[in-house]
């Protein structure tokens, strides 16, 4: 069987409402998701789906990703981590063990 992705990644940008609560919304998830989509397209890279998601339940290390089929969970804090990501995940298909949840 054929993937039709072959990873699919799953980016919480999840705001609450409570400002009390931490969330992945609130450490710039919306706007990071937007840049990695970006550079993903700027390169070429085929086959790979940036999906904005709800809550993942790791709001604490947030933001955070999930990617799939691996089920592999990434924190990610600025542009330089996505760049590494989009690097050694996406490109060479190697884990990126200083990312990993």
């Amino acid at each position: 069987m054929k993937l039709y992705y072959e990873k699919h990644i799953f980016f919480c940008t999840n705001l609450r409402e409570d400002k009390n609560k931490v969330s992945c919304g609130a450490f710039n998830s919306k706007e990071l998701r937007i840049y990695m989509k970006k550079k993903v397209k700027e390169a070429g890279i085929k086959g790979v789906r940036i999906n904005a998601s709800g809550c993942l339940n790791r709001c604490k290390l947030g933001p955070v990703l999930v990617a799939y089929p691996k089920g592999v969970w990434f924190k990610i804090k600025n542009k330089k981590d996505i760049d590494l990501l989009i690097e050694q995940f996406l490109q060479k298909d190697k884990i990126v063990n200083k990312l990993l949840v």
